[in-house]
């Protein structure tokens, strides 16, 4: 199967060259997915329970257009701008994720927008 490109209706345009999600044999790669509005500004500035669930209702989004669901995902990298923010976190993506959990990493690092808090890029597995 050829790769196609996934981009659901109404997510903002991607800052870089690059595409929301690609699909190949049945594996969505969704990229690096910021808290972004429409326009690109940030959601929620301050508060990362809230710019976790914003991204994680994007990731969920962009997967569904791909045929899938969060159950499919297998994988996620997760950046964070502070460790102080990490229980918050935590505590939001567990409710994304409440059976069994895809493997992941997480580290702190600095983001492209300044008042990101957060960015998750995820691999599914449409179909597992």
């Amino acid at each position: 199967m050829p790769k196609q490109v996934v981009i659901p209706e109404g997510t903002s345009k991607p800052l870089a060259p690059y595409v929301p999600a690609t699909l190949a044999d049945n594996i969505v790669y969704v990229s690096g997915t910021l808290a972004l509005d429409e326009n690109n500004d940030v959601v929620a500035v301050g508060d990362a329970a809230a710019q976790t669930r914003y991204v994680l209702e994007i990731i969920k989004k962009v997967i569904a257009t791909a045929g899938g669901t969060m159950d499919d995902v297998t994988f996620n990298s997760i950046f964070i701008k502070d460790w102080a923010d990490y229980a918050a976190i935590n505590a939001v993506y567990a409710e994304y994720f409440p059976g069994d959990k895809p493997a992941r990493y997480c580290i702190q690092c600095g983001l492209v927008k300044a008042d990101a808090l957060i960015e998750i890029a995820s691999v599914a597995h449409l179909g597992t």
